[in-house]
């Protein structure tokens, strides 16, 4: 799958991309539970996206790095469309 083909409110099967841009981790808490994201920035040869990193997922990924999801979901935030692993998905840096 590649960046051009990804459509907000849908899964993805498996996307590579290069990370061109990280930013700042951030606290948040909901009724859901609490913990940290971090929003950065992947591309293909197709386009770019912002990608969305919980947790963990914070310290595995740096600018440079070449990634992976599986399993992911694309969602979209005030207009724009954000991919992360959701759920049920993984990242894995390549």
């Amino acid at each position: 799958m590649k960046v051009k083909d990804l459509r907000a409110n849908n899964s993805v099967d498996s996307i590579e991309l290069e990370i061109v841009s990280k930013g700042e981790s951030k606290a948040f808490s909901t009724a859901r539970g609490s913990g940290s994201l971090c929003n950065c920035a992947g591309k293909d040869e197709t386009g770019e996206i912002k990608i969305t990193l919980w947790n963990e997922q914070i310290n595995q990924v740096e600018e440079g790095n070449k990634i992976r999801i599986d399993n992911g979901w694309v969602s979209e935030y005030k207009g724009e469309k954000q991919l992360s692993t959701g759920r049920q998905g993984t990242i894995t840096v390549l």
